[in-house]
């Protein structure tokens, strides 16, 4: 059975880039791209098996780690690697916190990359050294959220009040009183204000340009 990496990343040139890796890493792979995530989801769902995604975190319709997140609740069973121009020790180790397999810098070599992927479709974890192993316990709460969930409380972060989260989900209000229960539990948290600056942990510092 043919290898299959889906390389999610809005920047074609650097998808050509990555697939250069590939190539290197394992000559009779398929590297299927897109360009969103909604595009990697729409793939995902149509049932093709993947063994591995490459996602960067800064993709046009991704808000913070949110993607990240969502991929490991829908699709445990597939390998998600980090492909990102942030290399922050304090993103990559959240990364990793959130379930991501590895991290992989933009800035990396050729050589380097090509050397991660072929780790990666072993099933090794491979990111960058890390100062110290940062404590994610408490980034754990996040990856037991549906993705309904992580989609309401994307709404709180904005902002939104019940009536205009249940209006954007075409849900009930009383549906997003007992996800917004849930979300409260999860999180250890008491009140919206609460829950709003837990999910701070999921946002990204602002893209260089």
């Amino acid at each position: 059975m043919t290898t299959k990496i889906l390389v999610a990343d809005d920047h074609p040139l650097f998808r050509d880039a990555v697939k250069l890796a590939i190539a290197k890493a394992a000559p009779d792979a398929e590297a299927v791209e897109c360009g969103n995530l909604q595009e990697a989801l729409e793939y995902l769902q149509s049932g093709a098996a993947i063994d591995l995604l490459l996602l960067d975190l800064y993709l046009p319709d991704v808000d913070g780690f949110g993607g990240l997140l969502q991929l490991r609740s829908e699709y445990s069973q597939v390998p998600v690697a980090i492909v990102s121009a942030c290399d922050e020790s304090e993103i990559i180790s959240k990364a990793i916190g959130f379930g991501a397999l590895g991290y992989i810098p933009k800035t990396a070599a050729l050589d380097e990359i090509t050397v991660a992927i072929g780790k990666l479709l072993r099933g090794e974890k491979y990111h960058p050294e890390l100062p110290a192993q940062a404590d994610v316990a408490e980034l754990a709460s996040f990856t037991s959220l549906t993705p309904a969930q992580l989609k309401v409380l994307g709404y709180l972060k904005n902002g939104m009040l019940n009536k205009q989260i249940a209006y954007d989900m075409s849900i009930s209000e009383a549906t997003v009183k007992a996800h917004m229960t849930a979300i409260f539990r999860k999180l250890n948290v008491r009140s919206r204000t609460q829950a709003v600056i837990a999910a701070a942990s999921l946002s990204l510092p602002e893209q260089s340009a």
